[in-house]
């Protein structure tokens, strides 16, 4: 996500954070009365958020010493007023974070350490690849609380009336776009512009779009151009749709599949209660869930995404201690079951993946695909490095400048970002 806060933004972001926050002498804790915590929750407030305000209920009835105040903040908004509020000594005691934003709030001195504290007591339930993604140099900043990933996401019925299987690389996606459109009338596969969808591409090849452990920019390498150019062939041929350069690209590929009109798409877990709300889906049993295909490494990746919960290191010992204890009931296999049950989303421990868990199709499929996701390296500015790669790749996909040259640009934009990186 881009820096920079307006100053209408910063003074909106100071209000907030002295109006949410549930640490220091300001808290509104009582003597000898329970410590009160506030939780920035970032995900949908529709969706999901009813299902944490019960959990906290939950919570608060067991622990009768903490009260958790819970304020939903606008994923959109969050880094930057939780940037702003940590900096100002008046951040949240608990953030749901993204876990891009990990390297970047550790290196700042923003999160609190989880090594050796009750809310990592559990760390061998947890997917080791997911606890990776929460360290920085070293030590570990967050529990991982929801997990997602990319995989190739497709319509079994169209499939099976193709008599097509699920493609295991980027050139048997292309065969079976063709044939599904020669025997069904609709298109076989519809790709996306954006360079978070665009990563599997990358690891397909044995690459990214930096070498971190090298500090080095990768994007214009051989096996890098190799990727992007299997990416943009995808966009052209019998039964792949061409590239959707609106605004609303995202909708309109979801509209497509879901309704049937297109046969495959690549997308993550997020989106399973909607796919279950399409037409062509209202059979559950009919969505198949496949790894991403590989590229010319035979070895197939998609990026790891999902949310950690991480504590404030600017709170007191009360809080912090009260803090701890709640991010160990909000990632315990108890509470990630219910929130995989009520949210489709994916747990971040296999403990929490029962039965009733797996009987969810969308659920069941992507926790077959998460062995290939692959953990964003210890970068602070890791995941800004997408911004410019989504304005250029768009430019490609679009045909207003070449692959070459939309690398190129995009290599120049990323050195600004990693200014100790070299070409």
């Amino acid at each position: 996500m881009r820096r920079g806060i307006a100053a209408t933004a910063l003074v909106a972001s100071l209000a907030l954070a002295a109006t949410a926050c549930g640490s220091g002498s300001d808290s509104g804790d009582k003597a000898g009365g329970p410590v009160t915590i506030t939780w920035w929750d970032t995900s949908n407030a529709t969706n999901e958020a009813p299902t944490y305000k019960a959990l906290i209920k939950e919570f608060e009835a067991a622990n009768k010493d903490v009260e958790v105040k819970y304020v939903n903040v606008p994923f959109d908004q969050a880094e930057n007023k939780f940037d702003t509020a940590a900096g100002s000594k008046g951040a949240p005691d608990v953030l749901r974070s993204e876990v891009g934003w990990t390297p970047a709030f550790a290196k700042k001195g923003y999160f609190l350490p989880l090594d050796d504290t009750e809310a990592l007591a559990d760390e061998g339930k947890f997917k080791s690849n997911l606890i990776e993604q929460a360290r920085y140099e070293g030590k570990t900043y967050g529990v991982p609380f929801t997990t997602d990933t990319l995989a190739l996401v497709y319509n079994k019925e169209l499939f099976e009336k193709a008599g097509v299987e699920a493609p295991r690389t980027w050139d048997d996606l292309k065969k079976a776009a063709a044939t599904i459109k020669d025997r069904t009338g609709v298109d076989g596969y519809w790709g996306s512009t954006q360079a978070y969808y665009a990563q599997s591409f990358l690891h397909g090849e044995g690459t990214d779009t930096v070498d971190a452990d090298a500090k080095k920019i990768t994007v214009t390498s051989p096996e890098a151009k190799k990727a992007y150019g299997t990416w943009l062939s995808l966009f052209s041929g019998k039964g792949l749709h061409k590239a959707d350069t609106t605004a609303d690209a995202y909708a309109h590929i979801q509209e497509a599949f879901v309704s049937g009109k297109v046969a495959s798409i690549i997308q993550g877990p997020w989106e399973i209660t909607n796919f279950y709300k399409g037409s062509a889906f209202k059979d559950r049993d009919n969505l198949g869930i496949a790894t991403v295909p590989a590229g010319s490494t035979g070895k197939a990746g998609a990026p790891t995404g999902g949310h950690n919960l991480s504590v404030y290191a600017g709170s007191d010992e009360a809080h912090q201690k009260a803090a701890l204890k709640f991010v160990k009931f909000m990632t315990s296999a108890k509470s990630q079951e219910t929130i995989a049950l009520k949210n489709s989303t994916l747990p971040t421990r296999d403990d929490a993946y029962t039965a009733e868990v797996k009987a969810d199709p969308g659920i069941a499929g992507y926790q077959g695909v998460l062995a290939a996701a692959q953990p964003r390296p210890a970068l602070p500015e890791y995941s800004s490095l997408w911004g410019p790669l989504d304005d250029e790749l768009l430019k490609v996909a679009g045909g207003k400048e070449s692959l070459d040259k939309g690398l190129s640009n995009a290599e120049l934009a990323i050195a600004k970002l990693v200014p100790d990186f070299s070409k």
